[in-house]
């Protein structure tokens, strides 16, 4: 999970803060030792993860990519230059977009924003962004929610009681609700110090950046691992009482599958199964499978002693198969082996729904077992078969041919093969009618008035676009199915009914019947 810190550059934070022995000493300074503590935690124990560095004050400005080499990092902070006034909103859209730019839409990120708590003054200022927020074209809107899964970690290089002297703290408040509540201020304790600063940013890495230590077992053989990023609790939400379900830190393999017989299953999370070794009391090291080649990255994170882990890895990697592995009641997940090049590998973990049969083609995880309690091989003497996937003892009474668009190419097919038809009328008027009988009802199941709409504009269209050569009922037709789509969008006409069909309209070009 890639952080990006958002360093505020503005000249509020350039304050004086009164300190023994310093006469020199600023807000900028204290932020600047919060972080170098951040950095240090992250390169003794996320040496995996990428960060980045942004430093805002009316404009913002992306002083570092997305790396994994903090000593630039450091470097870079130390040397941050002051500028002038606090702009919020345009340091939160530069997040979005170098986000996006590197990571796209999907891949969750964490946000650490250092500020004084000053909004700024006048336009530009939070204050006025969130006064604002419902005044605002959809081509300027405010940045938060971010447009990718996100926490905003908001420390305040002030105390609570500075901040709520002004409205400083209702509108830092609010931008993390403007972020689906996924995220929390931090704010110093007593005196503006050192310690109060490494106190504070000490429970921003036990919240967000503490490592996530486990044990995995497979029979007699364990390791010790360390899972990145942390995995976080779920709540199930049809539960009464919803409680959060945790990740067990003793991760039990209770079997081997085949690829392809688990196929792209559905997950909630992916993570990165490290192992770790211990060459001393100690001493605790981990290995990096992402910058080295397979056999020194064994070595590495072994320790050059042998680690049940490293065999897993490469065991899966060389079978094509994967580990289910028992998370904790009732919630499973998979280890397996993906490549980012041909030379490098990482042993990954991805979690699956909590339940007991969260793929529902392998059935309920506890049911399955080793293919030798089988009275005969279920794959077949020469591995040509597979039991899987299961299929259903009864027919559901919902398995029938429907409509459904779960993408909007989907629709965009439908849509196609109706024009497709309807320039080819009247040959194909059975067809025709027959495809815009099923979008129809479709659209109706799901009360998409404004899609019959549109239907019906295309279909004016194309009587519109008609050539010379066309045959006259391909008019008559085309106007007929229009004018029946426009009835059925008002939702209170008989032709609005779900089970009336539209059919074609009978004219003298007709094969039978009087012109209607």
């Amino acid at each position: 999970m890639p952080t990006v810190v958002l360093m505020d550059a503005s000249l509020s934070m350039t304050r004086p803060v009164s300190l023994e022995g310093s006469e020199d000493f600023q807000r900028k300074n204290l932020a600047v030792h919060g972080l170098t503590m951040l950095f240090e935690h992250m390169a003794t124990n996320y040496k995996l993860e990428f960060t980045a560095l942004v430093a805002f004050s009316s404009l913002w400005e992306l002083m570092v990519p997305f790396t994994r080499d903090y000593n630039t990092l450091q470097e870079t902070l130390n040397n941050l230059e002051d500028f002038d006034k606090t702009c919020l909103e345009a340091a939160l859209q530069g997040v979005s977009n170098v986000m996006q730019q590197e990571w796209g839409s999907g891949c969750p990120c964490q946000v650490v924003l250092v500020t004084d708590g000053s909004l700024g003054i006048g336009r530009g200022s939070l204050r006025h962004s969130l006064q604002t927020l419902k005044q605002r074209a959809d081509d300027k809107k405010f940045p938060l929610p971010f447009p990718f899964p996100s926490k905003l970690f908001i420390m305040c290089i002030a105390n609570a009681e500075e901040l709520q002297e002004t409205d400083a703290m209702d509108n830092l408040e609010q931008l993390i609700s403007l972020n689906e509540g996924d995220g929390q201020i931090f704010t110093m304790e007593g005196p503006l110090c050192l310690k109060s600063v490494q106190s504070m940013f000490g429970k921003l890495i036990d919240q967000a950046y503490s490592p996530f230590h486990a044990v995995l077992h497979c029979g007699n053989l364990s390791s010790d691992v360390q899972v990145f990023p942390r995995p976080e609790p779920m709540i199930l939400d049809e539960e009464v009482d919803p409680i959060p379900k945790a990740v067990q830190t003793d991760l039990e393999i209770v079997g081997f599958i085949e690829i392809g017989d688990i196929a792209s299953p559905p997950v909630i999370s992916r993570h990165l199964v490290l192992p770790i070794a211990v060459n001393k009391v100690d001493e605790v090291g981990t290995g990096n499978t992402d910058d080295v080649d397979e056999e020194t990255s064994a070595n590495q994170m072994a320790g050059k002693s042998p680690n049940f882990c490293v065999l897993l890895h490469g065991s899966l990697k060389v079978e094509g198969m994967v580990a289910l592995v028992q998370l904790g009641p009732e919630w499973y997940g998979m280890l397996y082996s993906q490549a980012d090049s041909k030379k490098k590998s990482n042993l990954m973990m991805s979690l699956f729904e909590p339940g007991p049969d969260p793929l529902p083609w392998l059935g309920k995880m506890a049911q399955l077992g080793p293919t030798s309690d089988a009275a005969e091989n279920p794959y077949g003497e020469d591995d040509s078969k597979s039991p899987f996937p299961l299929q259903p003892k009864t027919k559901r009474s919902y398995a029938q041919n429907v409509t459904v668009w779960i993408k909007a190419s989907g629709l965009q097919t439908d849509v196609q093969k109706i024009l497709r038809n309807a320039r080819k009328l009247p040959e194909k008027t059975q067809t025709f009618y027959k495809e815009l009988n099923r979008l129809r009802k479709a659209a109706l199941a799901f009360g998409f008035w404004e899609l019959l709409k549109g239907v019906a504009e295309l279909l004016e269209r194309e009587c519109t676009m008609l050539p010379d050569s066309a045959h006259p009922d391909a008019a008559f037709q085309l106007s007929h199915a229009a004018q029946q789509l426009r009835l059925a969008s008002t939702g209170d006409s008989q032709q609005a009914a779900f089970d009336h069909n539209i059919t074609p309209m009978l004219t003298d070009f007709s094969s039978g019947g009087d012109r209607m």
